[in-house]
C-alpha cells in the first residue's frame, strides 16, 4: 500500500512540474547541452554537442559494458568492507553480503550505488584504475573519442568528461547488451541476497513512469555536472536517442528531455528551441546538514 501510495504521490508531483513541456512553450531547453538523433545517427537538434563536460552517473553505461565484457552476470560477488554503502544510502549493501554480477548491475544502472560500481570494477580487474583503462578503450573502440573515464561510478576526479554527442553513441551501443536494455527498462526490481535479505529499488529513471514508448536510459548527478541524462525512445518514426547535461534541477532535465522528444515529431520546429545555461538554485542548509565528511559526501553523489 505505502508503494503504490508512493507512486501516486511521485506522478501527481511529476506531472505537475512536467506537464507544462507538452505545450512545448516557451520552447526553451535549460541545459548547457543537450542532443537528439535519429537511430541512423543523423541529428536532429543539437546545442554544444560536442562541449566537454562532467558526466555523473552516465558513466555507469560503460562501467556495465566492461563488466559484462569479461564477467558472467550470474557469477557471485562478496561485498567488501570497502564497497559497502553508508545507512543512508537504499538499497544499502552490507559488507558480506553476496550477490551476483546481474544484481550488482541492477544497483548500478537503476539507482546509480557507486560502491555497486566499485565492486564491478575490483572483480573485473582487481582495482578500479586497471578497470578505468578498460573503460576508456572501450570509449575509443565505439567512437565516442570525446569522452575520458577516471573512475568507474562518475564521480568528480580529475579530468574525467563526456559530451551529448558521446553520450548518445555509449547507449546506443549500451541497447546491443540485451542484459542492460532489460534493466534500464524496468521500473522497479527486488534482487535478493545469497543470505535471503532483499533488495528492492525503483528506476531512477522517472519517464519509464509516463512515456509508455521509453526504452529507457541512465541518470547523474553531481554537483559539477549538474543533472544529466541520455536515454532512448521509440516514435512513429522509429528510434531516437536524447542527452541533456548540465541542467539546473530535475524537473529542468525531464522537461528538456520530454521537449525534445515531442520535438522530434516535427523537425521543422526543432529550430525554435533555445538553451540557457541556467544556474540551479542554491538552498540554504541547516548548519547541523553540513556537518558532513568529504567521504560520506562523495558516496552519495552521483
Amino acid at each position: 500500500m505505502k508503494r503504490i501510495l508512493f507512486v501516486l504521490i511521485l506522478g501527481f508531483l511529476f506531472l505537475a512540474t512536467v506537464q507544462p513541456a507538452f505545450s512545448l512553450s516557451p520552447k526553451v531547453i535549460r541545459a548547457k547541452a543537450c542532443i537528439i538523433i535519429n537511430d541512423d545517427d543523423s541529428i536532429l537538434y543539437a546545442r554544444n554537442p560536442s562541449a566537454k563536460l562532467p558526466p555523473a552517473s552516465t558513466v555507469k553505461l560503460v562501467t556495465a559494458m566492461v563488466a559484462l565484457d569479461y564477467l558472467d552476470p550470474s557469477m557471485e560477488v562478496t561485498v567488501t568492507r570497502y564497497t559497502a554503502t553508508p545507512r543512508s544510502i537504499k538499497p544499502r549493501l552490507i559488507a558480506g553480503d553476496k550477490l551476483s554480477i546481474s544484481d550488482l548491475l541492477h544497483l548500478v544502472l537503476m539507482k546509480s550505488i557507486n560502491s555497486a560500481a566499485v565492486a564491478l570494477a575490483e572483480t573485473t580487474s582487481g582495482s578500479e584504475d586497471a578497470f578505468v583503462e578498460l573503460m576508456n578503450q572501450k570509449a575509443r573502440d565505439i567512437g565516442a573519442n570525446d569522452t575520458h573515464f577516471e573512475n568507474a561510478s562518475g564521480l568528480p576526479k580529475g579530468r574525467q568528461y563526456t559530451t551529448a554527442r558521446d553520450l548518445t553513441i555509449i547507449l546506443k551501443q549500451a541497447l546491443t547488451y540485451p542484459l542492460i536494455k532489460e534493466i534500464i527498462g524496468k521500473k522497479e526490481a527486488v534482487i535478493t541476497t545469497t543470505a535471503g535479505r532483499e533488495l528492492y529499488m525503483e528506476n531512477t529513471d522517472a519517464l519509464l513512469w509516463y512515456r509508455s514508448n521509453m526504452v529507457g536510459g541512465k541518470t547523474g548527478f553531481t554537483r559539477s555536472a549538474r543533472h544529466c541524462f541520455v536515454g532512448a525512445m521509440y516514435t512513429e518514426k522509429g528510434l531516437i536517442y536524447t542527452a541533456v547535461l548540465g541542467a539546473p534541477s530535475r524537473s529542468r532535465l525531464w522537461r528538456g528531455t520530454l521537449l525534445l522528444a515531442d520535438m522530434s515529431a516535427n523537425p521543422d520546429q526543432l529550430s525554435t528551441i533555445s538553451t540557457i545555461d541556467e544556474q540551479p538554485t542554491i538552498k540554504k542548509k541547516r548548519h547541523h546538514k553540513q556537518r558532513q565528511t568529504k567521504k560520506s559526501t562523495k558516496r552519495i553523489e552521483a
